[in-house]
């Protein structure tokens, strides 16, 4: 850990010092005066002006960083999930009420100016959040981390409703600007690409040479991570792609306009979109490329921070450390390894030590089709260096293998990073293994699971590697800034320490049985659900009554996190309360928020079906006043913030085994809401944590549930004839009573069930 930073301090910033500087680049920045000003123009002038504040911290940050000769963290990620960060950026300034002051001044409300902010488009799910919650904590705790990822343009897509189906449209994330990120050109790095292996004699052997490549570049831009009520602020650097030659003036001037912009355009689309659809071949070739790209600008970047400082290889394992999130940046490990074997001439013994000293890799999955794997032809043709690499990789670390299990054929088919057959495949899971030092879980079963069913011949051979880190949620962002109101209530029972150290939240336990205390818990809850019931009147045009139960299901869209139960739950209550009127059943909102992969039909499908419920029931006199159901549009993290302060009952029901951990069940809890859940992921540590009296646990352990599949126990059939509320709901999946003249839409679900 570096010296603490030398900079001011933020506390003699006054109120006029803050206006100050907002009009300052209203004026000299956006080139406006007030009169014509847009609120965009205050809301960016407001955010340079925080911004100012926070350079200077950046400075001094990474100035003593480089004085100390410190070791680094770099966190490489597909994903960073930021949501709005004005409000979190002055929150850490500790610059709320000189801002609120500032403003007030100007005649402007800062709750609605920082309400203009654009989430950005760079994430998608807990992946993305919970890369965001770790650079947080890396800040707030004063380590040397950097975060390191992509620039989308277009984000992953902006989600609405036609007819109930999911539209997908361009997230236009940077439409008005970003006034958080600063191009750094002078950083830029070149990135090769396609091209062929040759092989020469040289006076060390035979030598693999990359020629005839195709060459892009990326372009960093920094965005300040401002750690909470201290001095460091650290970097998430995030890579755009451009063309090494944007424009040809010569075929121009030839009349060939388009293809004198050809490779530019083609560049480009390297970050245009998070996750484009993998459905087509070019589709699995852009997703390559993007996480190739991101790897190789972020090593390069690297390499060059630490030879600012070294002129040799021997430390650089000991002052880097590299922490890989997921198998989207599991190419590092051949890119590190191609850089030390043809650009730094180490040898491979050297190289590999230097490599698996450096890198740790987090699973995040017990999915196999989610374990990436990449066609061998695809990547000859666009990486054939790093292939080369793999091979070379695999071949000695199948010789150990050999040589402590020899004779088990079985054992070198699974622990191989290339599955062999009439389609090859490179499997990332294993070369981010093999080539990393540590293997960690996100949850004490995820861990289990993945030694016990997911690699276990790995976790056999080098047990050593594998340990759990259960994930977690930055509280500053989920209760301080999202609840703010239960949060005065915390400050005022046990002191303000809480912000900065978790483990304060403990000394709340007395207060339960203070009733003045619960009687006030409960007034913040129904304001903050006003609050949700005023938003989804904006977004819906529905009106949900705030004295209801708010039931909330708020993450991504998969079959494995069962977003189809709830919905076929709801289904037997409407056909209960149908049946019988006068049955005594607790008003309830059930609140979805949730978006479908383009290409993932079942997904989409499901989200359809419960808009499909809700326009049923949300218009049946008889129900409404009773059940109603909301799946609000386009969630992100500024909508949570506004969801998880209000949820009464959080819906954490994913196939036991399947959540490798979850983040969104720590979040709503710690905002108030019960908890009804499997046994899987965080769950499971949860309910350690608040006991089984506190939390609604149902369904079969994972182990039971593989029991069963292996077993063959599970019938269906026998399921939905024994039961006749579950028969009628699954037979509405083939009758489709829920959609007028549209017929049997949810054929592939009720074939599924």
């Amino acid at each position: 850990m570096a010296k603490k930073a030398k900079t001011t301090t933020t506390a003699n910033i006054t109120a006029a010092d803050i206006r100050e500087k907002t009009l300052f680049h209203l004026k000299y920045t956006r080139c406006k005066d007030w009169r014509t000003a847009t609120e965009f123009d205050k809301l960016l002038s407001f955010s340079y002006a925080i911004r100012d504040l926070a350079v200077d911290r950046m400075i001094a940050t990474q100035r003593a960083y480089v004085d100390d000769d410190v070791k680094r963290v770099y966190y490489i990620s597909m994903e960073f999930l930021l949501g709005r960060l004005l409000e979190n950026n002055v929150a850490a300034l500790e610059l709320l009420n000189v801002s609120r002051e500032a403003m007030k001044e100007l005649d402007i409300d800062l709750d609605k100016l920082m309400a203009l902010e654009t989430d950005a488009g760079l994430g998608n799910g807990g992946l993305g959040r919970l890369a965001a919650c770790f650079l947080d904590s890396l800040a707030s705790l004063e380590y040397p981390g950097y975060g390191y990822g992509l620039r989308y343009e277009h984000g992953m897509f902006r989600q609405g409703f036609e007819n109930g189906w999911q539209k997908e449209m361009p997230d236009d994330w940077l439409k008005y600007g970003f006034p958080w990120e600063m191009v750094r050109p002078e950083y830029a790095v070149p990135v090769k690409v396609y091209g062929r292996l040759d092989f020469e004699n040289t006076v060390d052997g035979r030598k693999a040479v990359w020629k005839d490549w195709q060459l892009f570049e990326g372009v960093p831009y920094d965005i300040p991570v401002i750690g909470f009520g201290v001095n460091t602020v650290n970097v998430l650097r995030l890579w755009s792609s451009r063309a090494a030659e944007a424009f040809r003036l010569d075929v121009f001037n030839q009349g060939d306009y388009v293809a004198a912009v050809e490779e530019k355009n083609w560049a480009e689309t390297i970050t245009k979109v998070l996750y484009p659809s993998d459905f087509t071949y070019a589709g699995k070739e852009l997703r390559l490329l993007q996480e190739y790209f991101m790897v190789t600008c972020t090593i390069q970047d690297v390499i060059r921070r630490y030879r600012k400082n070294h002129t040799t290889w021997g430390a650089f394992a000991s002052k880097n450390a590299i922490q890989l999130n997921d198998t989207h940046p599991a190419l590092a490990v051949a890119e590190l390894m191609r850089y030390f074997l043809d650009e730094a001439n180490l040898n491979w013994e050297t190289a590999w030590e230097l490599t698996t000293r450096t890198f740790a890799y987090t699973n995040h999955t017990l999915l196999p089709e989610a374990l990436e794997r990449w066609p061998v032809q695809l990547m000859e043709k666009v990486l054939p260096r790093h292939l080369q690499i793999i091979y070379d990789i695999n071949e000695k670390f199948l010789s150990e293998v050999r040589m402590k299990y020899p004779g088990d054929e079985q054992r070198i088919r699974s622990m191989s990073l290339v599955q062999e057959g009439d389609d090859r495949q490179v499997r990332m899971a294993n070369l981010a293994i093999v080539g990393s030092h540590s293997v960690n879980g996100v949850s004490a079963l995820h861990t289990d699971l993945l030694q016990e069913v997911v690699v276990p011949e790995f976790a056999e051979m080098m047990p050593e590697k594998f340990n759990n880190k259960t994930n977690g949620i930055t509280h500053r962002r989920w209760l301080l800034m999202s609840n703010p109101k239960l949060s005065d209530l915390i400050t005022e029972s046990v002191g303000d320490g809480w912000i900065h150290n978790a483990e304060v939240l403990k000394k709340l336990e007395p207060f339960a049985d203070d009733a003045s205390f619960r009687e006030r818990f409960r007034k913040i809850k129904r304001d903050n659900k006003v609050r949700l019931a005023a938003k989804i009147k904006e977004l819906t045009g529905e009106w949900v009554n705030p004295d209801s139960m708010f039931d909330v299901q708020i993450k991504r869209l998969h079959e494995y996190k069962r977003q189809l139960l709830n919905a076929m739950h709801i289904m037997d209550l409407y056909f209960r309360i149908k049946e019988n009127p006068n049955i005594d059943i607790v008003p309830r909102t059930f609140i979805f928020g949730a978006k479908a992969a383009p290409s993932y039909h079942m997904a989409k499908l499901i989200i359809k079906l419960i808009n499909s419920l809700g326009r049923a029931i949300n218009q049946d006199p008889d129900i409404r006043d009773r059940l109603k159901v909301v799946f609000l549009p386009d969630y992100n993290v500024s909508l949570a913030e506004i969801i998880i302060p209000a949820a009464d009952l959080s819906e954490q029901i994913s196939t036991a085994g399947k959540e490798a951990s979850g983040t969104g069940n720590m979040k709503l809890s710690m905002n108030g809401a019960l908890t009804i859940g499997t046994w899987d992921g965080a769950n499971i540590e949860i309910a350690e944590e608040v006991g089984l009296d506190n939390i609604f646990i149902f369904g079969l352990k994972a182990h039971e549930l593989a029991d069963m599949r292996r077993e063959n126990r599970y019938d269906a059939r026998s399921y939905y004839d024994r039961d006749p509320s579950l028969r009628r709901v699954v037979d509405a999946l083939h009758d489709n009573p829920f959609t007028q003249h549209e017929g049997p839409l949810f054929m592939d679900l009720y074939k599924h069930l």
